[in-house]
């Protein structure tokens, strides 16, 4: 069996979604996606997730929503969960509010993949 970190990339452009997939496929990380935020969730029950990486600005259940609701769960090893969040309009949200929302740690876009990198195995090694 690997040993390899399972990421879920939470990403509707699928320009940024491929980047990113292949940057952390690249450092051995496994990973899965969800389109939207109602993916999220099915994801996370259906196989044991290491980190998220969450776009804010996602259809169907915005990234902060889906946080809150992570955060809820009822599953230790899902609120457990590191949640990165990745979003375009950092200005709109404050730390706090990210906090307040369950969000571990957060990029800014345009996406930074060496910083994207680091935070990455700050959180899951």
């Amino acid at each position: 069996m690997s040993d390899s970190k399972t990421i879920l990339i939470a990403e509707d452009s699928s320009v940024i979604l491929n980047l990113t997939k292949k940057i952390l496929e690249l450092q051995k990380y496994r990973i899965v996606s969800a389109k939207n935020g109602g993916e999220v969730m099915k994801q996370l029950e259906a196989q044991p997730i290491d980190c998220i990486l969450l776009d804010i600005n996602i259809p169907v259940k915005d990234g902060m929503t889906v946080a809150r609701e992570i955060r809820q769960s009822t599953n230790d090893q899902i609120r457990q969960v590191p949640i990165i969040a990745i979003t375009g309009n950092a200005n709109n949200y404050s730390m706090d509010d990210f906090r307040e929302a369950g969000v571990t740690d957060y990029l800014p876009k345009p996406l930074d993949f060496d910083a994207l990198v680091r935070t990455v195995k700050q959180h899951i090694g």
